[in-house]
């Protein structure tokens, strides 16, 4: 793997855990619905779907 794809992916690796760190995650930790789902995990479980297909775009331009 080139070394500017393991960039990428640690710092997509540090972005996520300063995205799911308690203080962060409890933002959006409030009463509300997006779509029927509550607020808190929709916004969490959107962040790992970001998350996938960003770890994914990299690898997948890697293995070209």
């Amino acid at each position: 793997m080139k070394k500017r794809h393991e960039q990428k992916l640690v710092v997509l690796a540090i972005a996520l855990l300063i995205l799911f760190n308690i203080p962060i995650v409890l933002i959006y930790n409030h009463e509300g619905v997006i779509f029927g789902i509550p607020t808190f995990y929709f916004s969490v479980f959107s962040i790992w779907l970001c998350s996938i297909i960003i770890s994914y775009i990299v690898l997948k331009r890697h293995y070209e």
